[in-house]
């Protein structure tokens, strides 16, 4: 919690000062009161006594209360700056901080709990500083203050205050022990929970043509009720504390006034009057004290469920980033270049090797294609290139410089990325098409020819709302989103391109002119296609055959088709033996 801190700027620091010292004034006013009261006992309780000088006290008591209420106000809307300030800023923080990730960190906390963490974890620690700024500071400044205001005056009377603290602190105690690992709880359920409705949105076409609503609903119930369960433990405990509060509060004062009654009833004349006062402040002191303890029980709700969060939200900003920025940004005498040496990679945690020893060089203008069963490695061996995953061993070397050398940004720059799954982002074509940063301004000019280069101006001219996408294009087809993936890319102008099996949505006639067009546009720039279909690797300058992550094959299509058995199975199973011939 503590190391959350370091986000509360010079402002937030002199904000909270402020509302140190109207929490201090609303105490003082608030501890003034009884001693007014006091003397109005006494006023009442004295012959010849004036009226005004009671009202007098009266109203020095109402300016008190409504001193008080002000300073109370003025601490509630400086508290609220400063715990939405925070939120802010830590929110940015974890945002920030997650954009670093490598894919391997982002499978380590999974998206739903990246989300939880930013959004419903922020709120827990926001809502903790929001009255903490209040009631965490008023509550020990109170309890001190009245407690040295009777010290001294009657040692019963104060007996019995601590031993009502003590009750107090003991039940406070063993509550929280009960709850607080159940809180831990509360927050991986809601994890669960946000994993379960994200994926049966995204699936929300696969679920109904399953029929499947049932299932999923039985699903989100198990989750849901287990939450339930936990929150409403947790709460019953809690409701613990209000009864127990006001039965100690009320018992503190029966017991003062009893135990007044006693010793008034043996005093002599002269000492009843100011028994009786010291009777009357004592109870509202003492009442001031156990509702001290009443605001801290109140933090004490809210305390656990924000320590959890708080170091749930540590974990993600305390995580070592592995794929670290390097600091070659200048010009190399390579261009369009990429080179692989006896790469292996393994995942994180794994045991076998996903690709292994693979050695290629792939010169500017040259394309390179990879071709294999599923799961033979082909797209991850194309995303170590742009350091989504970095090498178990060997290197990869872009423009003869190991990426690993390069500044993201410097690296990325030279990459256009055109992902297995094509990505839209909600807003207009042309925004989608010039997404992202480059080293060259992306005009409209240029985005139209992107556009019309990747096959998609048909289409796009007959979109709604000039042009507009909506969030996940899921307003356009998976043939559509992939061609404006593949303008996004050329928009670009990068020195290499990377095709992860981004041809597969589209059908033959489309891939074949678009290939052809992309030919032409990219004959000075390299491209690496991975790919299921022969016709889309076929005219490759070189052609990489993988199976189970080695290397079986190298070279041409007619090559390859003479010589490497798993290439021409594959070929065999597409196309018949006379088009592949005579290819």
């Amino acid at each position: 919690m503590i190391k959350l801190f370091n986000y509360l700027d010079k402002k937030d620091v002199s904000r909270i000062v402020i509302c140190i010292m109207f929490v201090i004034g609303s105490v003082w006013l608030e501890l003034k009161m009884p001693d007014f009261m006091s003397k109005i006992t006494r006023l009442v309780q004295t012959e010849g006594s004036k009226m005004s000088d009671i009202l007098i006290n009266g109203g020095y008591m109402l300016l008190c209360a409504f001193g008080s209420l002000a300073f109370t106000i003025f601490t509630g809307y400086f508290g609220a700056v400063v715990s939405s300030d925070f939120s802010m800023k830590l929110k940015k923080a974890i945002f920030d901080k997650v954009e670093d990730f490598s894919m391997e960190e982002v499978k380590k906390f999974e998206t739903n709990s990246l989300i939880t963490r930013t959004t419903n974890d922020v709120t827990q620690v926001e809502m903790l500083i929001g009255m903490g700024l209040h009631l965490l500071i008023k509550a020990p400044i109170m309890a001190v203050w009245a407690i040295t205001k009777i010290l001294g005056k009657n040692l019963t009377w104060s007996f019995i205050t601590l031993i009502a603290i003590v009750i107090l602190l003991s039940v406070i105690g063993i509550i929280m022990k009960i709850v607080v690992p159940r809180f831990k709880k509360v927050q991986k359920l809601t994890d669960k929970l946000n994993g379960i409705t994200r994926e049966n949105l995204t699936g929300i076409r696969v679920v109904r043509a399953f029929n499947a609503e049932d299932y999923e609903e039985k699903k989100f119930n198990v989750i849901n009720d287990e939450l339930t369960d936990t929150i409403l433990f947790n709460q019953k405990k809690f409701a613990l504390f209000m009864p127990v509060m006001y039965l100690v509060m009320n018992g503190v004062t029966l017991a003062i006034y009893l135990t007044g009654a006693y010793l008034i009833n043996g005093a002599l004349l002269t000492d009843k009057l100011n028994i009786f006062s010291d009777m009357v402040v004592f109870s509202s002191y003492s009442i001031q004290v156990i509702m001290s303890f009443l605001m801290l029980a109140v933090i004490f709700m809210i305390l656990p469920r924000a320590q959890v969060s708080a170091s749930r939200i540590n974990e993600v900003l305390d995580t070592e980033i592995k794929i670290k920025d390097g600091n070659f940004d200048k010009k190399t005498k390579e261009i369009g270049t990429v080179e692989f040496k006896n790469v292996s990679f393994k995942y994180p945690d794994a045991d076998e090797y996903v690709i292994e020893d693979i050695s290629f060089k792939v010169g500017k203008g040259q394309t390179v294609a990879f071709i294999g069963s599923t799961g033979s490695g082909k797209s991850t061996l194309i995303n170590l290139i742009p350091r989504f995953y970095d090498v178990t061993d060997g290197e990869v070397l872009v423009d003869g410089i190991n990426v690993k050398e390069y500044k993201l940004e410097s690296l990325m720059n030279k990459i256009g990325y055109v992902p297995q799954k094509a990505v839209m982002f909600n807003g207009t074509v042309n925004y989608n098409v010039s997404y992202g940063k480059s080293n060259k301004k992306i005009s409209k000019d240029k985005i139209n020819e992107a556009i019309k280069i990747a096959q998609a101006e048909d289409f796009v001219l007959k979109l709604d709302k000039k042009y507009e996408i909506a969030q996940g294009g899921s307003n356009i087809s998976g043939g559509q989103k992939q061609r404006l993936s593949i303008a996004r890319a050329i928009a670009k102008d990068p020195e290499i391109y990377l095709f992860d099996d981004s041809f597969s949505a589209l059908d033959y006639k489309t891939d074949s002119i678009l290939r052809r067009e992309l030919k032409k546009y990219t004959k000075d720039s390299t491209s690496l296609i991975v790919a299921q279909r022969i016709g889309t690797v076929m005219n490759a300058d070189n052609i990489i055959v993988l199976d189970k992550g080695k290397c079986v094959g190298m070279g041409t299509h007619m090559d390859l088709y003479k010589s490497c058995e798993v290439y021409r199975q594959i070929a065999l199973s597409q196309l018949s033996k006379e088009e592949l011939e005579n290819a």
